[in-house]
């Protein structure tokens, strides 16, 4: 079963998904919300019975002091959605603090286009929440 990642957005949703063997993260998309969950969801629907899902893991935008910032507010709305739409799969979420900026660093370093940034930070957010999850995953299975 497959973890799929989600960095959600006031304006874009960004979707990555790990291999069948969870040990690598890849981007998959970025939804256009047009200021509607309807959308991300049904595109989740479609996601999901394409890849066979698991769990689901929603980076969770605090404050740089680990406080609830007004946007996680909002995204816990949408995990809420997402536990009762899908409440036969786990879900999760995970510190998403800097992802954003690691995006926009990655994009400078490969020197992707300004005009086509602002259509794959998203994905790449997705990217680097999964990844933050699966080595959460691998360093609580060092522990035991």
């Amino acid at each position: 079963m497959r973890i799929l990642g989600i960095d959600y957005g006031e304006a874009r949703v960004g979707v990555a998904i790990t291999d069948e063997l969870n040990i690598t993260a890849q981007g998959l998309e970025t939804i256009q919300r047009n200021g509607s969950d309807k959308v991300v969801l049904r595109r989740l629907d479609e996601l999901m019975q394409i890849y066979e899902v698991g769990t689901i893991v929603v980076g969770m935008p605090l404050n740089m002091n680990g406080t609830i910032s007004e946007r996680a507010k909002v995204t816990e709305q949408f995990v809420h959605k997402l536990k009762c739409k899908y409440n036969k799969i786990k879900i999760d979420t995970i510190d998403e603090r800097l992802t954003t900026v690691e995006a926009h660093r990655t994009m400078n370093f490969l020197d992707v286009n300004k005009h086509k940034k602002r259509d794959i930070v998203d994905t790449i957010s997705a990217v680097y929440i999964l990844e933050t999850y699966l080595n959460k995953l691998k360093n609580a299975l060092q522990k035991n």
